[in-house]
Order: structure tokens, then sequence, then C-alpha cells
């Protein structure tokens, strides 16, 4: 009885990122009507996120199927309240939105065990208060997979961001010299020496118009939504996507970047975030970075050499800012030092946050203005 109907999904390389299922639950029992019983309630369908499912495996095992919930039992004789249908528990990834039909948010699976329930099963029958059993609750949902991951990678093609990843973790992502190597994200984790893990996103890359969804726009920006910080992987030497699309220098690689992800949701730009200025194992490195250094310092100065449509509103003070080569090692162990610092910094600062938060709730709660004053009557 647990089955899933695939009707429609999305996804980009062998990577599926949403995924639209129908869930029914069960129908309540009947009551007894000689011996006014109650039927039992009919089992709800439950999202369950789970470590190692991919949608992929939910669209594989049951394609062509539906998620339904079973129906309650029957009161009887022997059983005046009938049993409840048993539960229809779907595994999902770790990191799902789930939506009605038209967007209506159910809720989010964060991390390991959360569970939602997506289909409400119905409720029994009872002959004495008159009440006749229901059906259990229909619809169709989608399941929006958006990664969560400690660190996001972000930048344009053939930045380097997955032999950035592939050296900094034990991931294996794709690596070749053509712009669109990364067709799915690839996660890897940093391990340090005191058993600290952290998680490392290697995105698709963008394009400029990603905000409008140009290349993999909006299947790369949402999963930076997901991200607790942004680590920008830049090109010392510039970038250019094509011979039919302008060269853009590092300086101004930077500031598309931060216009992408500014069009496409303002608060982005309020992610902590750190910058790898990489391959600087190239001829000329060392000069084209210290004038970046040089123009990051004052951008106000420089932002007249883009047209004014491709200036962002804002800019991003960045934690870090690093010189990098995956090809020498340059700069890769400060780079992880310094990922590793941000973090700790930003779970500090939500401890101090949470901490003062509690305080003000309890200065309301104790405030004169709240407590009312008891005065002695005179003698």
């Amino acid at each position: 009885m647990v089955h899933c109907s695939k009707v429609l999904l999305r996804k980009y390389g062998n990577f599926i990122d949403n995924l639209r299922v129908m869930v029914k639950g069960g129908a309540g029992g009947m009551g007894l009507p000689r011996l006014g019983g109650e039927g039992g309630k009919g089992g709800d369908v439950l999202m369950v996120a789970k470590h190692g499912v991919a949608l992929q495996n939910v669209k594989e095992k049951y394609a062509h199927k539906r998620f339904v919930g079973d129906d309650g039992a029957n009161s009887s004789v022997r059983s005046l309240k009938g049993s409840s249908g048993p539960d229809c528990p779907v595994n999902v990834p770790v990191g799902i939105t789930i939506t009605t039909d038209d967007g209506h948010r159910i809720g989010e699976l964060d991390k390991e065990g959360d569970q939602l329930r997506v289909a409400r099963g119905g409720q029994g029958g009872s002959f004495r208060t008159n009440f006749h059993p229901s059906k259990g609750q229909k619809r169709v949902i989608r399941l929006d997979m958006k990664l969560i991951a400690d660190v996001g990678l972000v930048g344009f093609p053939n930045a380097g961001k997955s032999s950035l990843l592939g050296k900094v973790s034990h991931a294996k992502p794709q690596i070749a010299d053509y712009p669109f190597t990364t067709m799915k994200p690839e996660l890897g984790k940093i391990m340090y020496s005191d058993f600290k893990q952290i998680s490392v996103a290697d995105l698709p890359g963008l394009i400029e118009g990603a905000h409008i969804n140009r290349g993999m726009g909006h299947k790369f920006l949402k999963h930076v939504e997901r991200t607790k910080q942004l680590l920008f992987v830049v090109d010392v030497g510039g970038f250019q996507l094509s011979f039919k699309t302008p060269f853009r220098t590092a300086f101004e690689t930077v500031q598309l970047l931060i216009l992408e992800l500014e069009l496409y949701k303002e608060e982005l730009l309020d992610k902590p975030a750190l910058l790898a200025i990489n391959k600087m194992d190239l001829p000329g490195a060392e000069e084209k970075f210290q004038e970046l250094m040089k123009q990051l310092e004052n951008p106000q100065d420089y932002l007249h050499i883009l047209p004014e449509e491709l200036v962002p509103d804002r800019q991003i003070a960045f934690r870090h800012i690093l010189p990098v080569s995956v090809v020498s090692g340059q700069g890769i162990e400060e780079l992880t030092r310094c990922v590793r610092r941000s973090l700790d910094e930003q779970a500090e600062l939500e401890i101090q946050g949470a901490a003062q938060e509690k305080l003000r709730t309890l200065h309301k709660i104790t405030s004169p203005n709240v407590i009312r004053k008891i005065q002695t009557p005179s003698s």
C-alpha cells in the first residue's frame, strides 16, 4: 500500500532537484452501529529526512505509483474501537522544502530524523455520535531540494571551484578544461586534525543573467540560500565564457557575482563571505592580485568601468581575501583555517545573539510596566 505516483520532475545532468508526487491519507474506519463502536483513524503520509537518500532514489523506487496511508480498521464485537491505519513514512533527502502544488509552503526537513505530515488520515466513524468516517486528505505536493552545507562555492565557470573542492576535501568532482564541468552540486567535507568537519558545496557555475534563470540560474541560486557562508572563487586572470561574451577582469567578475546574488535575493549578501583568488601560479598573477586588492579596498573608484546596469547596489565586506593556487597548493592551508575561523566566529555570534534575545525576553516579562505593583493599605 506504500506507493508513489511520479507526475513531474526537473533535473540537470542525472541530478533531480524537484519532484512532484501524489499523497493520500488513509480513510477512517466504520463504527459498529449495533454497539456504538468507533472506527480507527486512517494513516498519515509522512516525509522523513534521511541521510544517503536522493530524490533520484525516490523517483526510481516508486515510479508510476503513489504514497497512500492505510485505512483505519472498522470497529467489531471484539474491539469496539477500531485500530488506526499504519502511517506511510517516506524517506527523502535532508534539506528538502515541501510545498503544495500551488506553491504554499508546508515545511522543511533540515536534519536527519525530521519528519513532516503531508497528508492527514481520515477520522473514524462513530455510530454513537452519528459521525460518518471521513476520507483521507489527498493532494499533490512538490519536493524541492535545497542543499544544506556550511560553505557554498560561488563563481563563474572555470574559476577552479571543482578543483578547489577536490583539494580541500575527499570529494571527487568532475574536472575538465571547459566551462560547465559542474552540472550538478557536489558535496565534500574539510577534515581537521581535531576531527571537526565542515561541509562544502561546489555548485554549478553562474553566468551573467542567472538571476533571470539564464544558464542554470535558479537551480544554482536556490542552493546558495541554504548554506551558512559563501566562498567566492575568482580567477585572478579574469573570465570570458565564450568568444561571443565580453572579457571580465577579476574585479569585474567579483562585482558581477555580487550583482547576480543581489538581483535574485538581496538577503544573500548578508551571508558571511570569503574570497579566494585562484590560479596564483600563472605568470603575472601577483601583479594582478595586488591590483585587485587596491580595487576592492575602494570599489567605488573603479565601478565606472562596468556598464551602469551591471553595477551592484551593495558591496560585500569579505571576511578574508586569500590568494590561492590549487595547482601548487599555495594558500590552501590558510584558506581552510580561515573557513574554520569564520564559521566559529559566526557560531559564537549566534550564541551571543540567542543569549541577548533571551535576556530581552526576560526583561520584558519582569518590566515594571508589566508587573502590577501591590500597594500595602495604610493603617
